[in-house]
């Protein structure tokens, strides 16, 4: 199966798993609350040790905490407790920091497991509609299995799903969360050495780096936003309050350690510096055991800005953008919508990269769509409301079966729709341009049935595509227009056209656009007929010359 066909493979199959549905309206995408740099510190052997020292002795703090937060469950979360018995052991803003790094990743682990619960209540309710239909047959909409073995099949991994949510209900009951400090799959990389290619030794390093705990937030009434970690905007140095057990490292007064490097933020500095200087900046400290480099992160919370209409932030025109696999298909669309310009394909090839390649290569297609709008002029980004998650909760039900369905699931998981459609809302927010999410349903099928022979037909050196023709649909949705086309869009010019047809022997019927009416389809029940001349007469041919007066005064008889 092609992967460019997903998309709208999954749209048509969406839209007809039940029945039709409405299309919702056009909504602004909220532009990120916060904004997040990072830059890397070139330490020597002496700042990388004390940097070793501070993290692994807040990592062993921040995992005695978490520890305690879930065993606390749904009750109250006692962060005052936590934050006194960690001050004595650290300071009060490393405790702020730790109960409150804490408490989010707990919140975090008891949404995962109300997520879950909904993913396998659905995925039980489909295989049992499917189960319920006869072996080879349907039962209304629902399609059974093809064969008694596939049908026994499912019934085994229905036994296992709900043998899952069974579990999963009962921590939700008990409210015991389980988080892993380190990431769950760096975790399960310890029973797999060999595949991963690390020795007992790497995964050791990789583990406790990952369980490194550097982190302080921001404070608005401290000089350059923070006391925990601080950063001089011109001066270019950065120092941190050591834990009170490692007081004895510091070389700066106030049990204070300054590295010996420069620090500097290249990217987006004079926002950073703006905000150092005015508000509260949160500063990490990580280290990548993969180079061994140390970085620093900066975050701030974003000024609020002025809410804006859907009608406001289109009304220069949109780029439309159909996301594929392996390629993004786009049309910009005028205000009136009219594609306009030619059609542009923008490759993003991800399959089987590393993550910093996949993420450097979906910023520069994200970067390619914000230069076309702002070379056409447009000030918003039409794209599809794409959400796979209940898709490949139950994809193994409703998205194919044997090889080519896995292919086929394969391909729909390796869509970065989530990562896409974060990178274009926070790189379309620093350039200033919305982003209007439409809906997705039959916007392939409509753009291939309405759009794709007449914009072939205007592009014929182009091979265009129906996910081309999906992204003009996608504008004119974000635009609050309709998906068909209306007759003689896109046509040449109808002058042209009559005088080529007036020609003797070039008479050729004129192009219809759109689609035909009910009435002209193929087993329609009225026929069209010419339009009669009223009720007067038919005389027979005059010259002019011979009429005694005009014809409207003859009178009739």
């Amino acid at each position: 199966m092609a992967p460019g066909t997903v998309c709208c493979w999954l749209s048509l199959l969406l839209d007809t798993m039940g029945n039709m549905r409405s299309i919702f309206s056009p909504f602004l995408v909220a532009p990120p609350s916060g904004a997040r740099i990072r830059t890397r510190l070139r330490v020597d052997a002496a700042d990388e040790r004390v940097l070793r020292a501070v993290g692994g002795y807040l990592g062993r703090l921040a995992g005695t905490d978490i520890a305690t937060r879930c065993r606390l469950g749904r009750s109250d979360d006692q962060r005052a407790d936590r934050k006194r018995a960690l001050t004595v052991r650290s300071s009060s803003r490393w405790a702020g920091a730790l109960t409150r790094t804490s408490n989010d990743q707990w919140q975090r682990g008891w949404r995962n497991l109300h997520d879950a619960r909904v993913s396998l209540r659905h995925a039980i309710r489909v295989i049992d509609r499917r189960l319920a239909a006869p072996v080879g047959g349907r039962r209304g909409r629902v399609r059974g299995y093809a064969s008694g073995a596939e049908h026994w099949q499912k019934q085994r991994r229905r036994q296992v799903l709900a043998t899952s949510l069974a579990r999963v209900e009962a921590r939700i009951r008990q409210g015991r969360v389980s988080v892993v400090r380190g990431g769950r799959r760096m975790f399960r990389t310890r029973q797999h050495l060999e595949d991963a290619g690390l020795t007992d030794q790497q995964w050791r390093q990789r583990w406790d780096a990952e369980r490194w705990f550097i982190c302080a937030d921001g404070e608005a009434d401290k000089a350059w936003g923070n006391e925990t970690i601080r950063v001089h905007p011109d001066a270019g140095w950065l120092e941190l309050k050591l834990p009170a057990p490692l007081a004895h490292l510091a070389n700066r007064p106030h049990g204070r350690y300054r590295l010996s490097c420069q620090v500097y933020f290249t990217h987006r500095g004079d926002d950073w510096a703006a905000q150092a200087s005015s508000g509260a900046v949160r500063y990490d400290i990580s280290f990548d055991s993969n180079t061994t480099r140390w970085y620093l992160h900066a975050s701030w919370t974003r000024s609020l800005v002025q809410p804006m209409t859907v009608q406001a932030a289109v009304a220069g025109g949109v780029v439309a953008v159909d996301l594929n696999a392996g390629h993004l298909d786009c049309f910009v669309v005028d205000r009136h919508g009219n594609p306009a310009g030619p059609p542009v394909t923008i490759p993003l090839e991800l399959d089987g990269l590393p993550a910093t390649t996949r993420d450097g290569r979906l910023r520069l297609a994200v970067t390619r769509v914000l230069d076309l709008a702002g070379a056409a002029g447009c000030g918003a980004i039409a794209v599809e409301a794409l959400d796979f998650a209940d898709a490949r909760a139950v994809g193994r039900e409703t998205l194919g079966r044997g090889r080519r369905g896995r292919r086929f699931r394969r391909t729909v998981a390796g869509i970065p729709t989530r990562r896409f459609r974060d990178r274009l809302v926070q790189m379309a927010a620093n350039r200033g341009l919305a982003v209007v999410a439409v809906d997705a349903g039959w916007t392939s099928v409509w753009g291939g049935r309405y759009w794709q022979a007449p914009l072939q037909a205007r592009y014929p050196k182009r091979k265009l595509t129906r996910h081309h023709a999906a992204s003009v649909v996608v504008g004119r949705r974000a635009l609050g227009l309709g998906a068909r086309r209306r007759p003689g869009m896109l046509d040449a010019d109808r002058r042209i056209s009559v005088a080529s047809n007036c020609r003797p022997g070039r008479f050729t019927a004129p192009a219809r656009g759109g689609h035909d009416p009910p009435t002209t389809r193929p087993g329609g029940s009225i026929k069209l007929r010419k339009t009669g001349s009223g009720d007067r007469d038919r005389r027979g041919a005059q010259v002019a010359q011979d009429r005694s007066a005009s014809p409207v005064s003859v009178d009739r008889h």
